[in-house]
């Protein structure tokens, strides 16, 4: 892993919970992030509309600047019919330009056919240092309780207003603080959410030891899960407890906790399949139930840090190593589409 923070694409400093540190955001030129913004097209309200990313701000406000999200519409999308959707929830101090770049699925989006939204977190700063509430986690979100779930509620039903939406196949993708939001929006709206995605997320945990442990709340229906961790995660660490690269008080949910939450809510069988993939770089277990043989996936990543493990990071590695060119996406969106709503 130390060979893979070498190189140019890490010489930013990662923040504690995903994306890219302060210090780092607020050294990007601010001309810089305006150029780049002012390039995206507002979504058509009405007509055609061609492949392509946009831009659409909604009437919600925080600290008085609308709240927005990104859509990606798919190659020749007004002949498909109804279209599966995929939200690609960013890690904090992130956006969701900046994850549409690393994630993938808009190039993905493209061959598959499904549209993709990317929403923006709360209390950015010229677009910069957004994060989200994610009951447990993160920053100014959680501690004045923006209602993020209300949030993302809304950026579903105005993408489905606008675009032919499959209801029934309506997906969950996070990372980091991004993943934690996607695992309280999945328990909390299971009526909504068909199966989901977590990246180095954690399902619960709690500011200092004398705040109250949070943790999602059941949800009312099964969501199958694929979730990625990895085993040298200094941010959001596998086994839990606080974090060694922020330090502080601090504390998540190990990864067996948050699977086990799933296996349990899902009413998958207790015993997992197992194998290894990669040369033994990644651990994988499958837990499957009485009619599925996926219910619950995880992939636990050897020498793998707080990253998104997708080509815009692992295309970097050494040819030698098992894991150059591994696209968490195309992982994620084969387990997704075989995970339609009943």
């Amino acid at each position: 892993m130390r060979k893979i923070l070498l190189h140019r694409q890490y010489k930013h400093i990662l923040s504690p919970e995903g994306g890219v540190s302060i210090t780092a955001r607020l050294a990007i030129p601010v001309l810089l992030f305006i150029l780049l913004n002012g390039c995206i097209t507002p979504l058509p309200q009405s007509g055609d509309t061609p492949s392509g990313t946009y831009i659409k701000k909604l009437p919600i406000t925080v600290m008085g600047v609308r709240r927005s999200y990104l859509v990606h519409v798919p190659p020749d999308y007004q002949t498909a019919g109804s279209l599966p959707l995929v939200v690609v929830i960013h890690g904090a101090f992130s956006t969701a330009g900046e994850f549409e770049r690393q994630s993938g699925f808009s190039e993905l989006a493209d061959r598959e056919k499904f549209i993709v939204v990317y929403p923006n977190g709360a209390y950015g700063i010229l677009g910069f240092l957004q994060h989200w509430n994610a009951g447990h986690c993160c920053g100014k979100a959680a501690a004045e309780n923006i209602n993020d779930t209300g949030f993302l509620d809304a950026v579903i039903a105005d993408v489905s207003e606008r675009l032919t939406i499959d209801t029934h196949r309506v997906y969950m993708v996070g990372f980091s603080n991004g993943g934690m939001m996607a695992y309280r929006y999945a328990a909390e709206r299971s009526e909504v959410v068909a199966a989901m995605a977590a990246v180095a997320a954690s399902i619960g945990g709690r500011a200092s030891e004398v705040d109250p442990v949070w943790v999602i709340p059941p949800p009312a229906r099964p969501v199958p899960l694929i979730a990625f961790h990895g085993e040298e995660d200094r941010n959001v660490p596998y086994d839990g407890g606080r974090s060694p690269a922020k330090g502080g008080t601090r504390e998540y949910f190990s990864v067996e906790q948050s699977i086990n939450f799933w296996v349990q809510h899902n009413k998958c069988l207790e015993v997992p399949r197992r194998d290894a993939l990669y040369n033994g770089l990644i651990s994988r277990q499958i837990w499957g139930d009485k009619v599925r043989d996926e219910c619950v996936v995880l992939f636990s990543l050897e020498e793998w840090g707080h990253i998104w493990p997708g080509t815009y990071f692992t295309d970097s590695l050494e040819d030698d190593n098992p894991l150059k060119g591994f696209e968490a996406a195309e992982i994620i969106w084969q387990f997704l589409r075989g995970h339609p709503r009943e």
